[in-house]
């Protein structure tokens, strides 16, 4: 704080009633701050498109990006999906576990409290003191709605059936997530062993920038284990191949053809990297930057960021396809794929897998590994290592850093890592290679 002059004043608590010395005239102790305060706080009239708040995207893709949100754009956004999705009603208890720093943080409280709602504010990680903390938080308030990333849930699968098996989660009626990509083994896992088979899992996904979501389930529509419904309500998107034109069946870019009122008005001081990152691409089109796939029945799928696409011999695969190949095996509790220069091929494919706490690193297990990976994709996809490490640089939305990874793994520069919630488990990658 000494070198930020703008400042003005820190608002200290004492949260554990320990004595506070304040060091300067900006510090004051919060009881001083609120004492002699009226009880009523006035609204203060805004134009709607008012900057309400400034959301820092995670830097996944580059130097993290400050995204200029509007009251109405937020307040549509954020009380639809709320309302509809994820279906709340007066009796509800919602709860999602999220760092206050990522965008569900606020989009859980101003959804919730647009409605009149009720939700849950908690501190700590999910699996300490013990690895149930958070299945005797659930039953303790009563939680109703709970929502979680698939990282969250792969930590907890890797402590054992045991601790979630003696809580009845039986208050529980919506399930949600959102963050990055499902394997199917941990999607039905926390479908069934967590909700019991009798809670639908509104599997969304959007983006800091647009402050909600792109894809979308409504709790009465049926679903695929993984899948993400379709486009969220009033969303106009769509999976493009590489020139552009709408694809079905197969793989492609999701795009949105229409304004929605909630999307960023821009990057806090670069409008034009705002205007490169999401218009350059077509014309009038916002290029989101994810690998999506509509299946013959009409189900969407996400496969992770079209920049971490691995192409071996001119074969493109999704990492998160290859990290879902991995974590098909129970040893194995969070994965990250990424693609290396390669002399013949290309690339080639690099795997780091965590795993839990009982299972070994033995070149068995490694061959399972390889093998889990070849079954599926064939062995012109074959990984060309597979290490294992204690843990995954991730941003605080659960986000896998493979971008980073890649370079630290190259020996290159990482970059801005300000936003990384584990940046020691950049070390591991290191000493893995």
């Amino acid at each position: 704080m000494d070198e930020v002059d703008s400042v003005k004043r820190i608002v200290i608590l004492s949260r554990e009633g320990k004595p506070v010395s304040l060091r300067d005239d900006r510090e004051v102790a919060w009881e001083n701050f609120v004492s002699g305060q009226s009880g009523e706080c006035r609204t203060v009239p805004l134009p709607a498109e008012s900057t309400s708040l400034i959301l820092h995207t995670s830097g996944t893709t580059g130097k993290p990006k400050g995204t200029v949100h509007t009251h109405a754009g937020c307040l549509a956004e954020m009380t639809n999906n709320v309302f509809y999705a994820c279906d709340l009603r007066d009796s509800d208890l919602f709860f999602w576990f999220t760092d206050i720093g990522w965008m569900m943080g606020p989009w859980e409280m101003i959804g919730v409290q647009c409605l009149g709602g009720t939700y849950l504010i908690y501190e700590g990680v999910p699996n300490h003191p013990e690895p149930d903390r958070l299945w005797k938080t659930l039953v303790r308030h009563g939680v109703t709605t709970l929502g979680i990333s698939p990282t969250a849930i792969r930590l907890l699968i890797g402590a054992g059936d045991k601790w979630v098996d003696r809580h009845d989660l039986s208050t529980l009626r919506v399930l949600g997530s959102t963050g990055e990509p499902w394997d199917p083994e941990s999607f039905m896992w926390y479908f069934g062993k967590v909700g019991g088979g009798r809670c639908p899992v509104i599997n969304c996904s959007g983006g800091t920038e647009l402050a909600g979501c792109l894809l979308s389930p409504l709790p009465v529509q049926p679903m695929k284990t993984c899948s993400l419904g379709g486009p969220a309500l009033g969303k106009d998107v769509d999976v493009y191949d590489d020139d552009g034109h709408p694809v079905r069946g197969g793989i492609g870019h999701l795009v949105c053809k229409n304004p929605c009122p909630s999307m960023t008005k821009g990057f806090l001081n670069d409008p034009d990297r705002y205007l490169d990152t999401y218009f350059s691409r077509w014309p009038d089109v916002w290029y989101h930057g994810d690998w999506a796939m509509v299946d013959d029945d009409g189900f969407w799928y996400l496969f992770g960021r079209s920049d971490d696409t691995i192409m071996v011999a001119g074969k493109r695969v999704g990492p998160a396809e290859v990290e879902a190949a991995l974590l098909r095996n129970p040893a194995v509790v969070e994965a990250a794929a990424i693609g290396v220069p390669h002399e013949l091929k290309g690339e080639a494919i690099v795997a780091f897998a965590v795993l839990s706490p009982k299972a070994e690193v033995t070149d068995s297990l490694r061959e399972e590994l390889y093998h889990a990976v070849v079954d599926i994709f064939g062995k012109s996809l074959a990984p060309e290592a597979i290490l294992f490490v204690n843990a995954i640089p991730k941003t605080r939305s659960a986000k896998i850093l493979r971008s980073s990874i890649r370079r630290k793994y190259l020996g290159e520069e990482i970059g801005d890592i300000s936003s990384v919630e584990n940046p020691d488990a950049f070390e591991a990658i290191g000493n893995a290679r």
